[in-house]
C-alpha cells in the first residue's frame, strides 16, 4: 500500500509520526492491493490530536477519524477503525468485488456465535413523510426544531433532493446530488 502522509494546521510531519503511520496502516495492507493509496492527515486542535485516514478502493471509499490526547494512539486507533469497518461489511464488500476483491482473513472477534458472521443492515424502522420545497436556511431551522441530526429535503432553488446535516464543530453542511 502506498501511503501519503501530511500535516494540516501547520502540522509538522517528522520521521517519528510518518514511520507510525506507515507501522499502523502497513498492519491493515493485507486486505489490499500493493498500489491501493491511503492518505492520512494529522492536525493538532488545541489539546486534541487528530489521525485521519482515508483509503479509495475501487469505487469504495474507507475513512476513519480519531481524536486523543496523544498522536501515536490517534494514529493506531483510525487503523483499528478502519480495520474493523473492512471485517464488519465484509460479505457486502467481497460481494462488490467479486473475483477482484480485497483479500479477508477473519480473525474469531468477527464471527458469531455459531459460527456465522454477524448479519448487518438490518432495517428495523420505516418512515414516509411528505417533503415539500424549502430553502437550506429552512431545513436547518426544521432540523433544529425536531432536535436531529440530519434533514432531508427537496431544495427549492435547485428542485433536487438534499440533505442538511450537524457537523462535529457545530456547523451545518449540505449534500446535494450531482450528474
Amino acid at each position: 500500500m502506498k501511503i501519503t502522509v501530511s500535516g494540516k494546521n501547520g502540522m509538522v510531519i517528522t520521521d517519528g509520526l510518518r514511520t507510525a503511520v506507515e507501522k499502523s496502516l502497513n498492519k491493515i495492507g493485507r486486505f489490499f492491493t500493493k498500489d491501493t493509496e491511503a492518505r492520512v492527515v494529522l492536525s493538532v486542535q488545541k489539546n486534541s490530536q487528530i489521525a485521519e485516514a482515508t483509503i479509495p478502493f475501487k469505487g469504495m471509499l474507507f475513512r476513519a477519524e480519531e481524536v486523543s490526547n496523544d498522536m501515536y494512539v490517534s494514529i493506531d486507533s483510525v487503523a483499528e477503525k478502519i480495520e474493523r469497518q473492512i471485517m464488519k461489511y465484509k460479505t457486502k464488500i467481497k460481494n462488490s468485488f467479486a473475483n477482484d476483491s480485497i483479500r479477508f482473513d477473519i480473525p474469531q472477534e468477527y464471527i458469531g456465535e455459531n459460527g456465522e458472521e454477524t448479519k448487518e443492515f438490518e432495517v428495523v424502522k420505516t418512515k414516509k413523510f411528505f417533503i415539500k420545497p424549502m430553502s437550506v436556511e429552512e431545513a436547518i431551522l426544521q432540523m433544529n426544531l425536531l432536535g436531529h441530526n440530519f434533514f432531508v429535503f427537496t431544495n427549492s432553488d435547485t428542485e433536487d433532493f438534499s440533505v442538511v446535516y450537524k457537523r462535529k464543530d457545530g456547523k451545518y453542511g449540505l449534500i446535494e446530488p450531482t450528474v
